[in-house]
């Protein structure tokens, strides 16, 4: 999973983005309420995760970057929030527990990481069954792909109608993915499904 470039770490810690990140919270999280667990992945700077935690008192906040210097920077912004950690990880490879979560985030991140596929999979085993897995994105188009091109930084943007059958490959259910902004960027939020037990049909009942 490659780190963002030095323009997008800096548009991240600076002060327009923190306005934004007031603004796209309520957007992104759909008025879905967050309890619990949460656990926001590739979150840089930590902005989404600050408003998140002064929103949602109730949650404990892990917010993870493979950055060491977005984690810092994350680190510096969360300080007087004690409900929440900042840890340096690998969205494609999660050192947490299987079932460790009760919501996991992605807030405009999932284009950033090449193998994006790993990284809704590894939210997947990292959340409890009927855990919410929710955020926003951008789709694959011209205009964001040359907005990219020109900040260079590493990217694999999403094909209108592809994360849906990710999601559901990944045990996803129900899936729902919406497209704003003239279909260039997508909200998403799916529930982990629960295993279901199946019977075995050899067993004898008494």
């Amino acid at each position: 999973m490659p780190t963002m470039s030095a323009l997008e770490g800096l548009l991240c810690r600076s002060g327009p983005w923190r306005h934004v990140a007031r603004r796209m919270l309520p957007w992104s999280t759909q008025g879905f309420a967050l309890t619990g667990e949460v656990l926001e992945i590739g979150g840089g700077s930590g902005t989404m995760a600050a408003e998140l935690a002064r929103t949602n008192r109730q949650v404990h906040l892990t917010v993870t970057d493979l950055d060491p210097t977005m984690v810092r920077a994350a680190r510096h912004g969360l300080a007087r929030l004690p409900q929440t950690t900042a840890e340096q990880a690998d969205a494609t490879h999660l050192h947490y527990d299987n079932e460790s979560f009760d919501v996991v985030t992605s807030f405009l991140m999932l284009h950033h990481v090449i193998d994006w596929e790993s990284a809704v999979s590894e939210a997947s085993r990292v959340l409890r069954p009927g855990g919410l897995f929710l955020g926003y994105d951008l789709v694959a188009s011209r205009m964001t792909t040359l907005a990219h091109l020109i900040d260079r930084s590493p990217h694999r943007l999403i094909e209108h109608g592809q994360l849906e059958a990710v999601l559901a490959q990944a045990g996803f259910e129900p899936v729902s993915v919406r497209y704003s902004y003239g279909g260039l960027v997508l909200r998403f939020a799916s529930r982990k499904a629960y295993t279901p037990v199946v019977a075995d049909l050899n067993t004898e009942t008494p």
